[in-house]
């Protein structure tokens, strides 16, 4: 499938998504989002990819917000909603498919690029990444889940720092409040990238999924029922013949045959 916006390399176990716009520090727009959408089914529907990375290309920027002219047109409220909505959706898809997606944050990660982020499983920062919700100076609040993900991610206060002032902070603050999940050279990016997620590959699909699953599920429960979703979960995959090949492996001391069954 041809893409304008974006570039989408399958190489199993690994899918690596890079937004392509470098002339617009990869603004997120309508066709961005589009092809991010057409992507995610891509992925999801081979088997043999366990881990997505999501970068920016140009160097400048990982995503550096959304596009200024689609958003000035956007004139009422329901054209608003409209372009939250949209936006909502792709980053929930990001969440809830069911696969890792690590973001590789080099330059600025602003506004849609920084909930971009944060809808991902892991940030992996540069050194010179810049990060932060900008929207109450152009007059708006975030809207693709920055009111929603960043105080999930760094607490209510420290959320709110960044969103009522629109402060602009480096990844050794982002680091230090929980927004990133490591800080690594520039040129490293990617590479740590790959090598957590080849740890992650190696481990078996369905577990894999089902721990995904249950923690997003569970945030949003009180503890007891996120027991028993949990306990749902593990008496599920005690059942399947990964669990039993698993085991069988420990004992004989060789690599397990993960089958997704």
């Amino acid at each position: 499938m041809e893409f304008s916006n974006i570039r989408l390399d399958l190489r199993s176990p690994l899918a690596h998504i890079v937004l392509d716009r470098p002339r617009v520090l990869n603004a997120l727009n309508a066709d961005s989002f589009a092809e991010l959408d057409r992507a995610l089914d891509m992925v999801a529907d081979d088997a043999a990819i366990r881990v997505i990375l999501l970068s920016g290309t140009g160097g400048r920027a990982f995503a550096a917000g959304t596009d200024i002219p689609e958003l000035a047109e956007a004139a009422s409220a329901d054209a608003g909603r409209a372009i939250s909505l949209r936006g909502q959706h792709v980053l929930r898809r990001i969440e809830t498919l069911g696969i890792p997606v690590i973001a590789c944050i080099q330059g600025f990660a602003l506004g849609g690029g920084c909930e971009l982020a944060m809808a991902c499983t892991f940030r992996i920062a540069a050194e010179d990444a810049r990060l932060g919700q900008p929207e109450a100076k152009l007059g708006v609040t975030p809207g693709y889940g920055g009111t929603q993900r960043l105080p999930r991610l760094v607490g209510r206060g420290a959320a709110l720092k960044l969103l009522l002032t629109g402060e602009i902070i480096g990844a050794a603050e982002a680091l230090c409040i929980g927004l990133v999940d490591d800080v690594v050279p520039a040129a490293d990016l990617i590479s740590r990238a790959e090598t957590m997620a080849q740890a992650i590959a190696a481990n078996a699909p369905l577990a894999i999924t089902e721990i995904l699953r249950t923690v997003d599920e569970g945030l949003g429960l009180p503890l007891e029922l996120g027991l028993l979703r949990e306990a749902d979960a593990f008496g599920r995959l005690c059942a399947t013949s990964d669990k039993a090949d698993g085991l069988r492996a420990f004992l004989e001391k060789r690599a397990p045959k993960w089958n997704g069954n």
